[in-house]
């Protein structure tokens, strides 16, 4: 499995937030995330990644899972799913976890590739 590292920056484009009253703060979010890659890795970076999530938070704290998709520079497209956690704390959002990216098109061929069960860890 190769080492990735790095991190992104992006900026929710849709948000929806149901407010539970089970325990206090306590919130069901579904969103979908759009932002930029950084990473030594000349692939990685800058390609661009947009992701759909749900969080299960309580006062800003929790499980976070969902699906994504890179796009790279050479228009090869990566694409998979996400666990991780949130963590709040002075107005920061820090979410770590773990990805698997199951499929990869390139579109230099069209053709699409599948790979077994690609995964690794990054804080992103």
């Amino acid at each position: 499995m190769p080492n990735l590292s790095g991190s992104f920056s992006g900026r929710a484009t849709s948000q929806s937030t149901i407010a539970l009253h089970d325990v206090s703060n306590h919130d069901l979010n579904l969103l979908e995330v759009r932002g930029v890659q950084k990473s030594p890795d000349e692939k990685w970076n800058n390609s661009k990644i947009t992701y759909w999530g749900t969080a299960d938070l309580i006062a800003g704290n929790g499980a976070q899972r969902g699906y994504f998709v890179n796009e790279h520079s050479d228009g090869d497209r990566d694409f998979g799913t996400f666990e991780g956690r949130i963590a709040t704390s002075g107005g920061q959002v820090t979410i770590e976890g773990a990805w698997k990216i199951p499929g990869k098109e390139r579109t230099r061929s069209r053709q699409k590739l599948r790979q077994h069960d690609f995964s690794g860890q990054q804080k992103f």
